[in-house]
């Protein structure tokens, strides 16, 4: 016979007052009358019901904290009924009341949970958690009903290093290590710090990987949901978690003041970068986003995704000024974030005109109509290509540069923002190399010495935002990547976390217009601002009525790359053939 939670709730309550409150009255030799306990039993039932509501209580999922505030309102319930029976009461016998309640609450609650949570799972794997705070203890809980047996916790802090967690020993980095030995002992290890900075997670990876046969991450707290085991969340370490880089001078404050409550135009907005500064402008509340993008997926698919701002979208391309000019004259933009080019370099140099079109022409449009409706502040997204370029893509964004600075003081407030790669963009060979590796194919890079710089796409897009909220006009900023990084040791990490130990790397020479690094500066006087993360180059004059009529001659002379030669004198094409 199934009796009701409900019932079997308020039988609990009542059998523990009547346990715990006849037993006071035998240590206080007080005597016993019987109808005082059942009106106490009475008056604690009511409070069940219609303060507390306990008869919709899961025992299974209750913690302490929810039966001592339980145990200390049925305590309160009777503090004033006693003396109408026995005149004054000591304190002290309230307060052993309490403590026996909570005392008899809590080895029931622990009994049940023992009862209920009681498995046969036979543990097969061994696991050990970096990392004893909240996230790790409630993950070693999680691992109860699982094949995995928690064998240790790892944790830098030397206060809790030497002691247990639920009879788990917490131990230090290199007391792990000296346990473990030369062998493979343990199956996975979760490093369970979803607020450590990725040079912490990289720090720990390259440390005990060699220790272990799987290595496991929790997400980010934004990224864990409410409610949800962590257990199910766990995730493989990726390239990105040891490449990323948290800037230390993120201004937050200051992209907010910059965004909050503005119209902003995005142009690009459903690429990589554009979709992303999308999610940052909706995070930092801008009062209208107008989406403007040629591609009809990329368009829907950012729609999609922000929920919490007033979109328009736009499906225009930027090389058609007068449907711009319709745009902008319909939503009166406050701010221009553009991001639309062509970027993929093997591309553009295969098809010039089009670079030339869209990127030059393009961002002349968007300026230009910016300057025409008066607004606030544009920021154009350039890239570390444009110094001292080898390839067509990066001579039209040099271009772009050029034209943005010597187009500043007619109104608007005009800089742009130079960055290197970001991680898994859809140019990034991150996403090429997974591809490849899941097909189980070698991996193809070009040349075994070449480098670039790297950064996540959410730090990139924060940064420069904070670098537009900073700029008063015919600035380029340009965003520190920390150090380069090889693209051959990339493709080797991402082999050994693939644990595909049959791919090989193969080298296929540099492409057209490829060259070996990268760089962000174009001389050394370029000077910091006052963040360290964000550089000022200085600047470069170019007549803007002549710079007009060599873009003109640009579109229509037959040797063009001898043009962008022309009015980019540090060119030097490559070709790589």
């Amino acid at each position: 016979m199934n009796i009701d939670k409900r019932i079997l709730n308020f039988l609990v309550i009542i059998v523990l007052s009547f346990i715990t409150f006849v037993w006071t009255f035998f240590i206080f030799h007080i005597p016993f009358d019987f109808t005082v306990v059942i009106s106490v039993i009475f008056i604690r039932m009511l409070a069940s019901a219609f303060i507390l509501k306990d008869y919709s209580l899961s025992w299974s999922k209750a913690s302490q904290k929810t039966f001592l505030i339980k145990s200390i309102v049925y305590v309160i319930a009777f503090v004033v009924y006693m003396p109408l029976y026995y005149g004054k009461i000591s304190i002290s016998f309230f307060v052993s009341e309490l403590f026996l309640y909570i005392f008899a609450i809590n080895f029931l609650m622990y009994f049940y949970y023992y009862i209920i949570n009681r498995n046969d799972v036979k543990k097969t794997k061994s696991v050990v958690i970096y990392g004893a705070g909240k996230a790790g203890i409630k993950l070693e809980s999680e691992f109860a009903n699982t094949e995995y047996k928690v064998n240790y916790f790892v944790d830098d802090n030397k206060i809790i290093q030497g002691r247990s967690i639920d009879s788990v020993a917490v131990l230090s980095k290199q007391k792990l290590k000296k346990i473990i030995g030369n062998e493979k002992k343990f199956n996975l290890l979760v490093i369970a710090m979803p607020s450590a900075p990725k040079e912490r997670i990289k720090e720990i990876y390259e440390d005990l990987s060699a220790y272990f046969q799987e290595i496991k991450i929790l997400p980010s707290m934004d990224e864990i949901l409410k409610d949800k085991d962590f257990s199910t969340q766990l995730k493989n370490i990726s390239v990105e978690n040891l490449l990323a880089r948290n800037p230390k001078d993120l201004d937050k404050n200051k992209i907010e003041e910059f965004i909050k409550d503005k119209t902003v135009l995005v142009t690009g907005a459903g690429g990589s970068i554009g979709s992303e500064i999308c999610r940052q402008c909706e995070k930092y509340g801008a009062r209208k986003l107008i989406l403007l993008d040629h591609s009809e997926y990329n368009l829907y698919a950012i729609l999609e995704e922000l929920k919490n701002v007033d979109v328009e979208p736009v499906m225009q391309s930027v090389i058609n000024v007068e449907h711009l000019d319709e745009t902008f004259a319909k939503y009166q933009p406050d701010l221009v974030i553009h991001a639309a080019a062509y970027k993929h370099v093997p591309l553009v140099e295969s098809n010039i005109y089009e670079g030339i079109l869209n990127n030059v022409v393009g961002t002349k449009n968007v300026i230009d109509t910016s300057i025409k409706y008066g607004v606030q502040k544009f920021v154009m997204i350039s890239t570390d290509k444009a110094v001292r370029p080898t390839n067509v893509m990066g001579t039209t964004k040099r271009i772009c540069e050029l034209y943005a600075q010597n187009s500043n003081g007619q109104g608007t407030d005009i800089v742009a923002v130079r960055f290197g790669n970001v991680l898994g963009s859809s140019g990034s060979v991150i996403p090429k190399f997974k591809s490849q590796i899941q097909n189980g194919q070698n991996i193809t890079v070009t040349h075994p010495d070449i480098t670039r710089y790297f950064m996540l796409i959410p730090e990139a897009c924060e940064l420069v935002l904070q670098a537009g909220a900073i700029g008063t006009g015919g600035e380029i900023f340009i965003l520190d990547m920390g150090e380069p990084i090889k693209i051959v040791d990339l493709a080797k990490k991402m082999i050994e976390l693939s644990g595909r130990e049959d791919i090989k790397i193969e080298f296929s020479g540099l492409r057209p217009g490829e060259k070996l690094y990268e760089e962000l500066l174009i001389d050394d006087s370029d000077v910091q601002t006052e963040y360290e993360s964000i550089t000022v180059a200085q600047p470069t004059a170019y007549n803007l009525k002549k710079l007009n009529q060599d873009i003109e001659e640009l579109l229509t002379c037959k040797d063009k790359l001898k043009k962008l030669k022309e009015i980019v004198p540090e060119f030097n094409h490559q070709t790589n053939k």
